[in-house]
This record gives C-alpha cells, sequence and structure tokens, in this order.
C-alpha cells in the first residue's frame, strides 16, 4: 500500500484542524497505514500571477522561486492523500487557496495532452474541513468544490470529506468527544477503503 499523505492546510499551528489531522494519524497508525504529514504553511508559496505562461509554454513563471515543488509532489505519485482545512468565510484559508491556484499550471500541462499528468493513477483524496460556524447550509460547499476541480489534473477523485461544525476557539476539538470520535470513525473508513483498493 502507498503511503497516504496528510496535509495540514491552517495558518495556525496548533489549531482544530491540526488536532484533528493528529487525531486522523494516530489511527491511521493503529490500522497500519503507513502516512507522511506535510504543513502547508511551512512551505513558503508564492500566489499567482493570472500572467498565462503556463498556457502558452506549459510552465509557470514561479516554479523554483518558492517551495511549491514539495506540496505538489505526492500529488504527482501514486499513493493516496488528505486534507484537513478550517474553514474561512465558507472557504479554505489563503495558504491553502495560494497552493491550489499554482496548480493552474498542471491543469494547463494537462489540457495540452501531457503525459505524466494524464498516465498518473487514479486514486482518491479524502477531506476533513472544521468550521466554527454552527449553521449554513452551503457551509462547505466552496471548499469541496475549489478541492474537487484543483485534484482534478492529478487523477485524483475526491472522496466523501469530513465536515465539523462548531469548533472554533484553541482546543475546542480536543474538548469535545464526540468530533473526537468522528475524526476516528472517518479515519477507520478510510483504512477500509485503502485496504481495499490495494491489490
Amino acid at each position: 500500500m502507498d503511503r497516504l499523505t496528510l496535509y495540514g492546510c491552517s495558518p495556525r499551528h496548533g489549531g482544530n484542524s491540526d488536532t484533528a489531522l493528529e487525531l486522523f494519524r494516530d489511527a491511521m497508525d493503529e490500522a497500519g497505514v503507513a502516512t507522511d504529514a506535510l504543513w502547508v504553511r511551512e512551505h513558503p508559496l508564492l500566489p499567482c500571477k493570472g500572467c498565462g505562461l503556463c498556457g502558452e509554454k506549459g510552465c509557470c513563471t514561479l516554479a523554483g522561486k518558492d517551495e511549491a515543488d514539495a506540496l505538489f509532489a505526492p500529488l504527482l505519485g501514486s499513493g493516496p492523500v488528505l486534507f484537513s482545512s478550517p474553514i474561512f468565510f465558507y472557504h479554505v484559508p489563503a495558504g491553502f487557496k495560494a497552493f491550489i491556484d499554482r496548480a493552474q499550471a498542471y491543469y494547463m500541462r494537462r489540457l495540452h495532452g501531457d503525459e505524466t499528468l494524464l498516465n498518473l493513477p487514479r486514486r482518491e483524496a479524502f477531506a476533513m474541513f472544521v468550521a466554527g460556524r454552527p449553521q449554513g447550509e452551503k457551509l462547505f460547499e466552496g471548499a469541496m468544490l475549489t478541492l474537487k476541480y484543483f485534484l482534478e489534473p492529478f487523477n485524483v477523485t475526491l472522496a466523501d470529506p469530513l465536515t465539523l461544525r462548531g469548533i472554533d476557539a484553541r482546543g475546542d476539538l480536543a474538548g469535545n468527544e464526540n468530533a473526537r470520535q468522528a475524526v476516528r470513525e472517518y479515519a477507520a473508513s478510510v483504512a477500509r477503503r485503502l485496504s481495499e483498493s490495494t491489490p
């Protein structure tokens, strides 16, 4: 089984989505699933400038000028991935969105028939979204749609995410046994799916 890459997408160290990721990782360890964690905030990123170079030449004008390559490396591999992110104003935080926007170069490469991208194995991504707001029918829709199409150039399909509401202040998740149990149950379901998909 390929290693599962966990993306921590919060700008805040030790926040609730970080806690969710650590709980998830512990459950994966118990299930015998090997994981690697990447914290988006630890990899400085330059925002997409919308210059259009990737559409013309298939490359990004910012390539090699920041640490985007380290974040994209797992998506260019063969293993599954998971994203743990807070919800800011019905969407993902700025640092995570900067990472997502930089995928435009890969989208254009795939559109123009890049064989490396076209030949990537089909696999799943998983996600945990943690929102402070307790209500909102469409609270997670923006993040889910963006993540779905962000992953498409890499042949990755987004599975149903875990969504947690009303988890706001630092420590809220750590002190909420129902939320902690939801993370453990989600991890167990992911472990089963990964086991079933292993040849």
